[in-house]
């Protein structure tokens, strides 16, 4: 009697081979760069985009009597960070929960602030950089005007650029620290864009508001 040959197993489905070759590509780019760039680097751009720190600088911001009280327009713009930062934590809060992916095997000496930042799957720190990025582009003119008024014009020109570089550099180090797959921040920086597209929204309508009442 002929024994039956084993069936051949399930090709993987399209979802699995993304996941594996984003997996693959991520422990390529950690791995690479690992011993080149230095730790103390990686982490300060970790600790620049947390929401430890965003929230009390803005809050303080909005708070110190003597920061922005005559500009109008700045402090609806600081409020629009606050706001974004509050739609960001809507938003990818339940995303993490929902999808629960794992982050790296290889991510060490992480600090946990809640439950769902034990998923990798979207980046926060980079949507959180990628909104703030955007509101500043996108309200650059405003915060060029209220810069000069303030007579903090020394940088204005470059401001967006470094802005901008920050974000880029942050959102990079997340793979490079071994803290998200790549397809991990690029969904962070996707969604953190729209979030600073709709507060911008938000910001002309304020503004407009406040010129015609």
């Amino acid at each position: 009697m002929k024994s039956k040959s084993p069936s051949p197993s399930p090709s993987p489905s399209f979802i699995r081979r993304i996941v594996d070759f984003d997996t693959a590509i991520s422990l390529r780019l950690y791995t690479l760069t690992h011993p080149i760039l230095p730790y103390y680097f990686l982490k300060t751009l970790e600790i620049s985009g947390d929401g430890f720190l965003f929230f009390p600088l803005i809050l303080s911001l909005l708070l110190y009597p003597l920061a922005f009280s005559d500009s109008t327009t700045a402090n609806i713009f600081l409020i629009n960070l606050l706001l974004g930062g509050i739609l960001d934590l809507i938003v990818i809060g339940p995303l993490k929960h929902l999808i629960r992916r794992p982050r790296p095997v290889y991510n060490k000496n992480m600090f946990v602030s809640f439950s769902v930042d034990h998923w990798s799957f979207p980046s926060g720190h980079s949507s959180r950089v990628s909104m703030i990025a955007t509101l500043f582009y996108l309200s650059f003119d405003f915060i060029k005007q209220v810069l000069i008024q303030l007579k903090y014009d020394l940088f204005v020109d470059y401001l967006i650029l470094i802005v901008i570089g920050w974000s880029i550099t942050t959102s990079c180090s997340r793979v490079l620290l071994g803290r998200h797959f790549v397809f991990d921040v690029i969904a962070g920086v996707m969604l953190g864009v729209l979030e600073g597209m709709f507060v911008f929204w938000i910001f002309n309508y304020v503004t407009l508001t406040s010129f015609f009442t």
